[in-house]
């Protein structure tokens, strides 16, 4: 790395220092922020309440200059109200278009699947082409766009499961849980701190760590990370080995209903090449592939019938194959 990009570095590293002081036993989500931001795309997110999903994003936007919308998905939300809609001004006889929370750089999709399908559709085709179609008028949306939605794994009723298919447009899926209790007793004194008006919440001002140039000039760098031709072999080897796995262990092959597609691999590779970076190399390993592969694939391979009810999830189905496959 030369000089300009090691201080990039340093400004994504203390930015990741600063998320993980704020997102106390979160460090796992705070890096996969991290990544989505340098590898361009968007992140699912899964864990109970209470988990500081919204404090993560919240705190990711107010540190690099980006403006910030959190929209609360409900059963009785609207297409308009997420990508915006025309208004008829009398006075100048023409219809203007009011932007929705959509067209800001950080949005929250805050329990995603409780939202209709038409509303879903919405946001995953901003996602996708990122750009909204309004009457017979496409707005383009922010050069730096990223979406972070959340699911809550309890209270099923009444929510709207994301297809497969729009799933596949998620870089990664991670799934949270609770701190331990080391973190849990950190959490209680920076909560206190702040109602007594000494935390970093209380403060009302957070100076920005990274700008857009930084972030793109960041993701130029991702890309030229090194990844060997038996490294990319290898990678590919996984996701091969989801569409065909009786050619490593015929259990494998009962319980894998469909593997990942194509996106997969690009995603796979970009979040390694992303992890291989901020972790201060130009080069890529097997480590960061095996690191981030659960993220990338856990949504993109389904487990058969069988497999489900036998409680064999996405997540452990790549760990299976990660076992399986042979590094390189």
């Amino acid at each position: 790395m030369n000089v300009a990009e090691n201080a990039l570095l340093s400004r994504f590293r203390q930015l990741q220092s600063e998320l993980s002081a704020r997102i106390v036993g979160q460090s796992h989500l705070v890096e996969r922020l991290l990544i989505a931001l340098l590898a361009d795309g968007h992140l699912l997110v899964e864990g109970a309440p209470g988990l500081a999903k919204t404090t993560a994003i919240r705190a990711l936007a107010e540190r690099v200059d980006a403006a910030f919308a959190r929209v609360q998905f409900t059963p009785d939300l609207l297409p308009a109200d997420l990508t915006g809609t025309e208004i008829w001004r009398p006075q100048d006889s023409r219809f203007e278009f009011v932007p929705g929370p959509i067209f800001h750089s950080v949005v929250l999709a805050d329990e995603i699947n409780r939202a209709p399908a038409k509303v879903q559709s919405a946001l995953l085709e901003a996602m996708g082409e990122r750009q909204v179609t309004v009457g017979r008028q496409t707005y383009p949306l922010p050069a730096l766009f990223l979406v972070m939605a959340t699911q809550n794994p309890i209270e099923q009723e009444g929510t709207f499961p994301l297809p497969e298919a729009q799933l596949d447009r998620f870089l990664m899926h991670v799934e949270i849980g609770y701190p331990d209790a080391k973190m849990e007793s950190e959490i209680l004194r920076i909560a206190r701190d702040s109602a007594r008006g000494g935390g970093t919440a209380a403060s009302g001002h957070t100076s920005h760590t990274l700008n857009e140039t930084d972030i793109f000039a960041a993701r130029e760098a991702v890309l030229d990370v090194h990844m060997s031709e038996a490294l990319e072999r290898y990678l590919v080897e996984i996701i091969m080995a989801s569409r065909k796995p009786a050619a490593y262990d015929a259990e494998l092959a009962r319980n894998i209903a469909w593997g990942a597609s194509p996106r997969g691999s690009i995603a796979l590779d970009r979040c390694a090449r992303a992890r291989a970076w901020l972790q201060g190399r130009d080069y890529a390993t097997p480590d960061d592939v095996r690191d981030v592969a659960p993220d990338v694939l856990r949504h993109r391979i389904l487990p058969s019938y069988q497999a489900s009810a036998e409680g064999w999830s996405g997540g452990k189905l790549v760990q299976a194959l990660i076992d399986r496959v042979p590094l390189p």
